[in-house]
Parts: structure tokens; C-alpha cells; sequence
């Protein structure tokens, strides 16, 4: 329970109070929802109970405010990448996760799973080069050569300037 007292946010002493402009209200915390970390071992260990292909977990801390973690995944088929989705948000509603968002699951080409703290792509493994979301969001996974082949050459400011010239 946390205290909210001239927008000032405090822990009460026993834990029970949350004040927001002089009305007090209690809000109860619900410790039955799996924590980031909890919530990635689920996934990674059902994406490795259904034998998904090149499982790609991805740290987004200081790189998103969107997660904490993105898990990158392959199928073999569209049944496959389906039914993975399927026991993912599954198991998550199991384990308590509130809120579980999927898109994609009717085509099953590209299913997205939001699970608040950890977003889980499921691709079918030609939709997954074409859109390649390692190397956007993970450049360090891979050697030099190939991560700076993302970053411009040359500014675009200089390139003005030099048209100018």
C-alpha cells in the first residue's frame, strides 16, 4: 500500500493508506501477479517446451520504456507459431499476469504477445528475416560489420552542405 499526500507519493507507516488530495483511499497490492523476471522464465521455458526456433530473449531496459524484455521466436509453420501463442498467453493468465494482448493470431505469419513487462514476438521463420527485430533492437548480438550496416553514413545536414558548396 502506498501513501499519496500533496502529490507526493510515501509508503505509510503500516502499509495500508494511499492519500491523493486530501481523500484517503486503500488500494490493495496484488503480490499474485509474476514480477519481469518471473514472467520471462515462463516464456522462455514454453517457447522451449514447444521447440520454437532461434528463441532470442532481448534486454530493453535503457532501450524502451515499453518492456523489460522482448523474446523473439520462430515456428516452423503457421500451426505452430498459433498453438505457441496459444499456451504462452495460457500459461501467463495461468500464472496471474493480468493483462495479456495478442495480435497477429488469426494469420499466425507475426504473432505479438504483450504480457505488460515482456512483449513476445512469434514469426514463421521467412516473415522473421524479412523483418529481422534482432538487429533493430539487439545490433550488439552480432558482429561489427553487420550492426553498423544500419547506422548512416553520412549526416544529412552534411549532405545539404555539400549540395551547397
Amino acid at each position: 500500500m502506498f501513501t499519496l499526500e500533496a502529490g507526493l507519493i510515501a509508503q505509510s507507516a503500516n502499509g495500508d493508506t494511499l492519500i491523493a488530495a486530501n481523500t484517503v483511499h486503500t488500494v490493495d497490492e496484488d503480490t499474485s501477479t509474476p514480477g519481469g523476471q518471473e514472467t520471462l522464465n515462463l516464456i522462455l521455458n514454453r517457447l522451449d517446451e514447444d521447440q520454437a526456433i532461434d528463441v532470442v530473449p532481448i534486454e530493453l531496459v535503457g532501450k524502451s520504456d515499453v518492456a523489460d524484455a522482448m523474446v523473439i521466436a520462430s515456428g516452423r509453420s503457421q500451426r505452430h507459431v498459433g498453438a505457441m501463442a496459444d499456451k504462452i498467453a495460457r500459461d501467463l493468465k495461468d500464472a496471474g499476469v493480468k493483462e495479456v494482448s495478442i495480435e497477429g493470431l488469426p494469420a499466425c505469419d507475426w504473432v505479438l504477445l504483450d504480457a505488460g513487462d515482456v512483449v513476445v514476438h512469434l514469426f514463421r521463420p521467412e516473415v522473421r528475416d524479412f523483418y529481422n527485430l534482432e538487429r533493430i533492437w539487439a545490433p550488439e548480438l552480432f558482429d561489427e560489420k553487420a550492426a553498423g550496416e544500419f547506422e548512416p553514413k553520412t549526416d544529412a545536414f552534411e549532405l545539404k552542405a555539400q549540395d551547397e558548396d
